[in-house]
């Protein structure tokens, strides 16, 4: 790895590159080994010259955002976690438009559009991700999703192009996209809202902050909800009739206040999650003949052998 080292560091400067970063203090289940280089671009050119130098080098390569939605083994990753967590974050409120940067998380951009007096990201305001990850994977909650509210998104092919791509481009459907076939990288988004009263808009999050406290988890390191939900059926219902409430292996739990929330109770491993994860599968394949998709992306090697 020497030589990718060198061509590295000729893209990046060194405070922007960091050797065997553990990704426990990267990724909202806080578990996970250490990355063989984590680096930050500061722009666009930079961060297609790092995705090209690793297409080049056959050296697998990762976007972070915020991590709430990945899993990476003990053992680490290797390869180069590529963070945008320090940059592309500006929020531009315009009219009734949003523009705001792949690492603009999404709860601050929901409390600008409520003193905007703009409504439409309600949904969002409770959701621990990026906006780049929230269009790759079409986030959504209480009967809305990204799709409702994006005209676009800026993003980056794997040839190094910047594109403006209108939503009808993106494909987004529930946990999908163009973006995920296609291995683009988000930059931006833009998002159209509707004018509306700002106290009304800030009572309304006040309502969904006080459902999510009551349902979900949220005093414990998770990924949200850690299966995608079979269609017809809930995945948590199916977890939870399985008998698999409050279900712990290691410091890893099936929440005991929403079965569709995986947990780490303080201590747990990456294997511990994983191997719960699985057991959970088994069991409703098993009792129900449904087979939960995990929305968690795995990254690293695990015990079974599976690696991603």
């Amino acid at each position: 790895m020497s030589s990718f080292s060198e061509k590295l560091f000729q893209i990046l400067p060194a405070e922007r590159i960091r050797r065997g970063e553990p990704m426990d203090v990267h990724t909202t289940f806080r578990v996970g080994g250490p990355a063989d280089y984590y680096v930050e671009p500061a722009d666009a050119g930079e961060l297609a010259a790092v995705r090209e130098l690793c297409r080049r080098e056959n050296v697998p390569c990762e976007i972070l955002g915020n991590g709430s939605n990945l899993l990476v083994s003990d053992e680490g990753f290797r390869g180069v976690m590529i963070s945008l967590k320090k940059g592309w974050s500006e929020i531009i409120v315009r009219g009734d438009e949003i523009r705001a940067g792949a690492a603009a998380m999404l709860a601050g951009v929901s409390r600008q559009a409520q003193k905007a007096g703009l409504t439409g990201l309600e949904f969002a305001s409770g959701i621990p991700g990026t906006v780049g990850g929230a269009v790759v994977m079409n986030a959504g909650a209480y009967g809305s999703e990204m799709k409702a509210v994006l005209t676009g998104a800026v993003i980056l092919t794997p040839d190094g192009e910047e594109e403006m791509l209108p939503v009808e481009k993106l494909e987004l459907g529930y946990r999908t996209s163009s973006i995920i076939r296609n291995r683009y990288v988000v930059l931006g988004a833009v998002m159209k809202l509707t004018r509306s009263d700002p106290d009304a808009i800030a009572l309304k999050m006040e309502e969904l902050t006080e459902q999510r406290k009551e349902k979900q988890p949220l005093e414990y390191a998770s990924a949200g909800s850690t299966f995608k939900r079979p269609e017809g059926y809930f995945a948590g219902k199916l977890i939870q009739d399985a008998g698999l409430h409050g279900f712990q292996i290691g410091g890893a739990q099936v929440s005991e206040k929403h079965c569709g929330f995986v947990i780490n109770r303080g201590k747990a491993s990456a294997e511990d999650i994983y191997r719960l994860c699985r057991q959970v599968q088994q069991s409703v394949k098993e009792q129900f003949g449904v087979a939960l998709e995990m929305e968690v992306k795995l990254l690293g090697t695990f015990d079974s052998g599976e690696e991603t």
